[in-house]
């Protein structure tokens, strides 16, 4: 990493909550990063390469200040500090115990808190600001998630000569839990400040077209929206995906598939093998999962002795009280299920409350015969995604909740509503049990959507259609 000098700004700039690098700080106060893994990273590397990019996002750090610096591939990394007061409030408070849940059915009731709003507020504002120091006259502005719903708008104010596209990562909820918001409409106006807006599902985008003819007097007309200064808003869906092509890439190797045979060897050989991997969030259906698989062995619809269910629930916001509680009460069924059914050297539920490597990762897929996304609200869930990138065996079984993203796409897996314990046994049962012609006649269906509609045609997509709007 090398420090960069100021200059007269990027054509590109990206703003999300948080850079692309891990940072370290050392016992004498030195500072080192490391590239993070993940979706976005992944997406965005070859625009920002071959752009004159900035990435605007906070260290993970609190009371962290630095200055602007440049990653091994040339793109400039501007962190924006935060406060541990910030951090509480703007991104622990507002972000995810008021906007989280409420973006998400209410599965767990929003805390409504005034001093949060002001420090979103507040949080929002540096980082328009930083987006607004950094870009080029006329250039272009991708401002990314829930957390920064007021920075297109601050910036627009800032910087009118630029074009500013948002995308929503999580659901967009109905009018009728949006209402509930005290800051609704501030928040409208903040996301309005864009030319596009960017959804996972065609239902996320009509639910904010609803809110706007509901709390503004702006006219919209199909998925357009009509500003008083002459600018017009588009909203519309753009479902993410993943780098599909890499994953099949890594799931071919020897070692991958190496250690893939040996997961299944340290599980006892079993029949099934069932896989959940999700963050350990409420929103996931951990313990929907979890009471639908004891019946099953309770039933003598699976045998215990045959299968197994690894539940992966990687550390999440351990500082909610919610998410305390929801820890608490998946440790306790898995316990349960474990004191009913286990013997001697052999447990039907493997619960890792950790996170993998990638590597790790999709020898689980591949060891898995059977894939449980069954969340109960989910913006798009890429784990359903990678399973499905990670099969070039062309076996396993999908089961996907229909309340997640990635149903709207991967109609070939076995949908279920989670809320239907009854259902969702039948489905996995269905699952364990599927004939392999059938199996894969569905996976090689759920691959072809998946390789075709990868991130870099997600992130194109988008980019594409914000170059046709806006300034």
């Amino acid at each position: 990493m090398t420090t960069r000098m100021a200059h007269d700004g990027h054509d590109f700039v990206l703003v999300a909550n948080r850079l692309p690098v891990d940072v370290t700080v050392a016992d004498d106060g030195s500072v080192s990063w490391t590239r993070a893994p993940g979706g976005l990273v992944t997406a965005m590397q070859p625009v920002m390469a071959a752009s004159r990019g900035a990435w605007i996002g906070w260290s993970g750090a609190p009371d962290l200040g630095a200055t602007p610096f440049a990653d091994d591939d040339g793109i400039e990394l501007v962190p924006v500090g935060l406060s541990a007061a910030d951090v509480a409030g703007y991104y622990e408070g507002f972000s995810n115990d008021t906007l989280w849940p409420l973006y998400h059915d209410v599965i767990t009731p929003p805390t409504f808190h005034r001093p949060w709003w002001e420090d979103y507020r507040r949080a929002n504002a540096a980082f328009a600001h930083a987006a607004a120091d950094q870009v080029a006259p006329g250039g272009t502005v991708w401002v990314h998630d829930y957390q920064l719903q007021l920075v297109p708008a601050i910036l627009r104010r800032l910087r009118p000569d630029v074009r500013i596209g948002f995308f929503l990562h999580i659901p967009f909820p109905p009018l009728e839990i949006f209402d509930q918001l005290p800051w609704r409409t501030q928040v409208v106006e903040g996301l309005l400040g864009a030319d596009l807006v960017g959804f996972q599902r065609a239902g996320d985008a009509a639910n904010f077209l609803r809110v706007v003819r509901r709390l503004t007097d702006l006219e919209t007309r199909g998925p357009l929206v009509f500003q008083r200064d002459g600018r017009t808003v588009r909203a519309q869906a753009f479902p993410i995906s993943i780098d599909a092509r890499g994953f099949d890439g890594l799931v071919r190797t020897a070692a991958i598939q190496d250690r893939a045979r040996t997961l299944r060897a340290e599980l006892g050989d079993p029949d099934v093998v069932l896989l959940g991997v999700d963050r350990l969030d409420y929103t996931k259906g951990i313990r929907h999962r979890l009471k639908a698989y004891g019946e099953l062995l309770a039933e003598g619809r699976l045998s215990p002795e045959r299968t197994v269910l690894v539940q992966v629930a990687s550390p999440s916001r351990e500082k909610v009280g919610a998410y305390q509680q929801l820890r608490d009460d998946v440790e306790i069924l898995v316990g349960r299920i474990n004191g009913d059914f286990a013997t001697v050297g052999r447990a039907p539920v493997h619960y890792l409350h950790q996170s993998f490597p990638m590597d790790e990762m999709a020898a689980l897929y591949l060891a898995a015969d059977v894939m449980l996304v069954t969340a109960l609200r989910d913006g798009m869930n890429l784990v359903a995604k990678e399973y499905v990138a990670a099969r070039s065996d062309e076996r396993g079984a999908l089961v996907l909740s229909e309340f997640t993203g990635a149903a709207d796409e991967l109609t070939a897996a076995l949908l279920v509503n989670p809320h239907d314990i009854d259902g969702m046994k039948d489905a996995i049962v269905a699952a364990a049990t599927m004939e392999p012609r059938e199996a894969r006649k569905r996976m090689r269906r759920l691959r072809r959507r998946v390789l075709t509609h990868d991130v870099a045609a997600w992130s194109s997509s988008f980019l594409t259609a914000l170059r046709s709007t806006g300034a």
